[in-house]
């Protein structure tokens, strides 16, 4: 548009050089208009100079960012009309002019725009220099105290009831961030679980001497749960154990093994979870010398302590009566290895086998509850060190067959129907 309107200034031009008298008027005002501003200075007030002050915020709504608004009019050239179309022109001056009165402008002025986004600039600089000179905010939170121990005493023979206490309140909060901000509770408690161990190994060791005396970390089960692979995300056991054997812990033997739990608590011995060659070792014992497994299930001892539901019907006859007897504990101690034990008869076993139930298990296990007042009574431990010498039998008679020692595995002078008669 500015293009056009240049021509159309040209083209007028000629009209006004023909009359003299009429465009020196004309002239005066052009120049006027394309003037600094010190020239508008020394002229007198006329109406050019008040035609030029809309021009002027015109221009300065143009610098501001407004947009220009131009007028369009047509060229006419008659000379009535032409007075008020160069008026029209000197308003819209010459595009190199604007520019150039727009650039002193930008000079003297820069964008209100620019002026605004810089001092938010410096807002946001001077508010992040406050924050980094600031002392950061620490907020103190306070660990949970001790339990008061109400004056009794923590011994190496028994356990304290804090120590069952505190197994409750994990149960109840089995959790990280618990259990840290109870750590100083969790490792007195430990401590006390540890001297109660290291006391009961001596004790076991008199009852069973192939028990060795190893450090507590080799006995100890740690509390610490592998959730790797489990649908259950808590973190924690809530409980303490402990297991003897030959090997501590872990090993091929079978153990004795005491677990420490509130409302859950037992002690316990065999094998659990034996690998595939042990398993296959304990199924040729029962087949072949089935009198062994009847003299260690059915010892009066061991019978009385871990299968204590087992009742023998009177009969006559001593014989009827011994085997109703072995076939009672037999069928006890299957009950309480059922978990995990086979559906259907073991490969290479008839299904008439006369042992086929215990020929299905997979574990070889006994436990017997326990309340929680004999960990903290005293004399206590003595209890359970009767309980492991009922046990020791039965221990001794799995391990002869999954790890035998030399001279162990002869049953040769033993009369295979002595308390298996066919049924």
């Amino acid at each position: 548009m500015a293009a056009r309107k240049r021509k159309s200034a040209a083209a007028a031009t000629p009209a006004a050089v023909k009359e003299e008298t009429t465009s020196s008027r004309r002239r005066s005002q052009r120049v006027s208009s394309s003037a600094t501003k010190k020239s508008l200075y020394f002229e007198d007030d006329s109406d050019s100079d008040v035609a030029q002050q809309p021009a002027k915020k015109a221009k300065r709504q143009s610098a501001s960012g407004q947009q220009k608004k131009t007028k369009k009019r047509p060229v006419v050239d008659s000379e009535s009309d032409g007075d008020k179309y160069e008026d029209d022109d000197d308003d819209e001056a010459d595009p190199e002019d604007d520019d150039v009165e727009d650039e002193d402008e930008d000079d003297d002025e820069p964008p209100k725009k620019k002026r605004g986004k810089h001092q938010k600039v410096k807002v946001v600089e001077s508010e992040s220099e406050v924050d980094e000179d600031a002392p950061p905010k620490v907020t103190f939170i306070p660990l949970p105290k001790l339990r008061d121990t109400d004056g009794v005493d923590y011994a190496d023979d028994k356990l304290h009831k804090n120590t069952l206490a505190f197994l409750k309140d994990l149960k109840a909060n089995n959790r990280r961030n618990w259990l840290k901000s109870h750590d100083a509770e969790y490792r007195r408690s430990l401590k006390d679980w540890e001297s109660y161990v290291t006391t009961m190994t001596e004790k076991i060791i008199e009852v069973d001497e192939t028990i060795p005396e190893l450090p507590f970390k080799d006995i100890n089960f740690r509390i610490y749960r592998d959730i790797r692979f489990s649908n259950d995300p808590t973190p924690y056991k809530a409980h303490y154990a402990a297991a003897w054997s030959r090997t501590g812990r872990k090993g091929p033997y079978a153990c004795y093994y005491i677990h420490v739990e509130p409302g859950a608590s037992f002690l316990g011995g065999g094998l659990w979870h034996p690998d595939g060659e042990s398993v296959q070792r304990l199924r040729a014992s029962i087949d072949e010398r089935p009198a062994r497994w009847r003299r260690a299930l059915c010892d009066p001892t061991f019978q009385r302590v871990f299968l204590p539901d087992v009742v023998v019907p009177k009969k006559k006859g001593r014989q009827d009566t011994n085997k109703e007897y072995e076939k009672a504990c037999l069928k006890a101690f299957c009950a309480k290895n059922a978990e995990g034990a086979l559906k259907t008869r073991p490969k290479g076993y008839a299904a008439e086998h006369r042992d086929i139930e215990l020929l299905k298990l997979r574990n070889y296990t006994v436990s017997r509850r326990l309340d929680e007042d004999v960990f903290l009574r005293e004399g206590g431990q003595d209890e359970l060190v009767g309980m492991v010498r009922a046990l020791a039998g039965f221990v001794a008679h799995l391990n002869r067959i999954v790890r035998p020692d030399p001279g162990d595995d002869d049953d040769s002078e033993e009369g295979e129907g002595g308390g298996e008669g066919e049924e």
